[in-house]
């Protein structure tokens, strides 16, 4: 019986993990692919970006979410209990693709698939690393690093503690390919490119992306068997609490990362007027409050579909991605910040009506 592959995607908030999923099933090309989604906050919005989509072969039992906290610090508790339930199923998916939450360290899930329930049934067949092309052209990893550092500092389930530009070094020292994404927002994108293709490992390949969209044949189908391969995946860190991982046994050991200093919290308002205007509006309340990351969904007046709002430090993105269906009409939106946020303040804000025309 020969393996079933699985693709890992790994890069840091905002650099376009979810969307390049979305249009890799869109155009899966008769493919029956399985979704993990490690979600990180109050709401799942990666993976409710997902589930329901009505995309021709991904169901909603298509979509497994872990919300747990980072995927490689609970491999034993809901990573492989949630491949065994894929594979176990009487028709098992044709690729697996696995979404980390961007903290996720991708050696430990890699060296997941040496396990014995799951080593002889599926195989990494790659890693992709997804980047921010203008934030990495302007220097760092994100376009935000305050909110990729307040994901870190937020999420309780966490078990290592990595200075975030070594988990960087780490995600690209893993990958079969690195996806430059937003690149029509580079001034020079075949630049970057050049300069990531000579700091990767040999073999791995480098392209540009917007939005994600990448043919299905780019990003599957690779065979790489990375699981066999760790030791030209060099990890830069050695900060990972964990025992001997032979015996199967993760026990957490929680340093006290300073949770506290971070708060999250859903906020539930109106439906939106005009998309734009709105994405305005979320823009100054997270200008005037210190808002380091916004994400949710929102129904517009007159319109049937639902609307995808992303913003990851002041720049709000939007789109439509689904009819609305049986969804409540409305808006609901997770708030991230540092302790001490006006939440009263920022729920007005967020729930005002629209100003009349």
């Amino acid at each position: 019986m020969s393996k079933i592959p699985a693709t890992v995607v790994t890069g840091f908030l905002g650099a376009g993990k979810t969307t390049l999923i979305r249009h890799l099933i869109e155009n899966a090309g008769g493919r029956r692919i399985a979704l993990i989604i490690n979600e990180f906050g109050d709401l799942g919005v990666d993976g409710g970006l997902l589930k329901g989509c009505g995309i021709e072969g991904c169901a909603d039992d298509d979509v497994m979410e872990l919300s747990n906290g980072c995927i490689c610090c609970t491999v034993a508790d809901d990573f492989v209990p949630a491949m065994l339930k894929l594979i176990d199923r009487p028709d098992p998916p044709h690729h697996i693709v696995i979404e980390t939450s961007g903290l996720a360290l991708p050696q430990p899930l890699v060296r997941a698939f040496q396990w014995p329930d799951l080593r002889t049934r599926v195989t990494v067949d790659g890693v992709v690393t997804v980047l921010d092309g203008p934030a990495v052209a302007a220097g760092t990893f994100a376009a935000d690093v305050a909110a990729v550092d307040a994901q870190r500092r937020m999420d309780d389930g966490l078990d290592h503690e990595t200075p975030l530009s070594e988990l960087y070094a780490d995600q690209m020292a893993c990958a079969d390919m690195i996806v430059v994404n937003k690149a029509d927002l580079l001034d020079d994108v075949e630049a970057l490119v050049a300069r990531l293709a000579g700091e990767a490992r040999d073999g791995v390949q480098v392209v540009p992306a917007t939005m994600g969209a990448l043919p299905a044949d780019v990003l599957l189908g690779r065979g790489m068997a990375a699981e066999d391969d760790l030791s030209a995946r060099h990890e830069v860190h050695h900060h990972h609490h964990h025992d001997d991982e032979d015996d199967h046994d993760h026990h957490h050991d929680h340093d006290d990362h300073g949770h506290d200093a971070f708060e999250s919290f859903v906020v539930d308002g109106p439906e939106v007027d005009d998309p734009a205007a709105y994405a305005a509006r979320l823009s100054d309340v997270i200008r005037a409050h210190g808002v380091l990351r916004l994400k949710g969904f929102a129904s517009v007046a007159g319109k049937p579909m639902r609307l995808v709002v992303q913003a990851v430090g002041p720049r709000v993105d939007h789109h439509f991605d689904r009819p609305l269906g049986a969804d409540p009409r409305g808006s609901r939106m997770v708030v991230i910040g540092r302790a001490g946020l006006d939440r009263a303040a920022i729920a007005a804000a967020l729930q005002a009506e629209p100003a009349p025309a």
